[in-house]
């Protein structure tokens, strides 16, 4: 793939990515909203030194439609186009799928890596819970699971590849899948807690939190790998145009 070939994917994964961030963003304020409020009532009314917390530098309207469209939309660039980059990568080297189909593998492999193993491990917590001490330590722990699972997702690939003339493909597949599954659980046990709820907060909404969490990465994730997918072909797979398909046909 030339390098030009892989530029315009670059923009295409970009422009994916923001339009999986709008609906990610929709997806946010509709549903994961409430949780995060309920989360801010239960810091108030547990606070000892509310006057201490001082006039907030940016309104709660702000925050939860301004503040939370930019990081969603600046979050589906940057990921539209890492994940562009690695489309790059695997088209061709993980079977003969076309660009729809390796899109779409990207963004599931997307997903589970960055986001969903992670978070098994540790769980978002709603902005206003948790002790703002250890902030930099669950960040540096979260990122770390992040490369963490990133890197065993990339050398289960190749495990799978090494092993596909002798085993074949399926059974190289399960044992590769296995093998993930396994030393990501031997990390998941090694690795420190993060966990940082404070006692008395509720479950519900810390659990509707999480759901919340889960279903914008899902959508993000989703979303981009169909949009991506579409214009990806179109790059990759152009369809001749009618004057051409006619001369063919005569």
């Amino acid at each position: 793939m030339n390098s030009v070939t892989v530029r315009t994917l670059l923009v295409r994964g970009m422009l994916a990515g923001i339009g999986a961030g709008v609906l990610a963003f929709v997806f946010a304020y509709l549903v994961g909203e409430g949780p995060v409020d309920a989360a801010i009532a239960f810091e108030e009314a547990n606070s000892h030194d509310m006057g201490a917390m001082g006039e907030e530098l940016v309104s709660r309207s702000v925050q939860s439609t301004a503040g939370l469209a930019t990081g969603v939309l600046v979050f589906g660039v940057a990921i539209g186009g890492i994940a562009a980059l690695a489309f790059c990568f695997a088209l061709g080297r993980i079977g003969r799928f076309g660009a729809r189909a390796t899109a779409g593998l990207t963004a599931l492999a997307g997903f589970l890596l960055v986001y969903l193993v992670p978070i098994l491990k540790y769980p978002a917590n709603p902005p206003a819970v948790g002790n703002p001490d250890t902030l930099d330590k669950r960040t540096i722990l979260f990122v770390l699971m992040i490369a963490l699972s990133v890197l065993l997702g990339i050398a289960a690939l190749l495990l799978g590849r090494r092993l596909a003339p002798a085993w074949g493909n399926w059974n190289a597949s399960i044992a590769a899948g296995l093998a993930f599954v396994a030393v990501v659980a031997i990390a998941m046990v090694v690795l420190p807690s993060g966990e940082n709820t404070p006692k008395g907060f509720p479950a519900t909404d810390l659990w509707e939190f999480r759901l919340a969490s889960v279903g914008v990465q899902a959508v993000l994730w989703s979303a981009f790998g169909l949009l991506f997918g579409f214009l990806a072909e179109r790059v990759l797979e152009p369809k001749p145009a009618r004057g051409q398909v006619s001369t063919l046909a005569a």
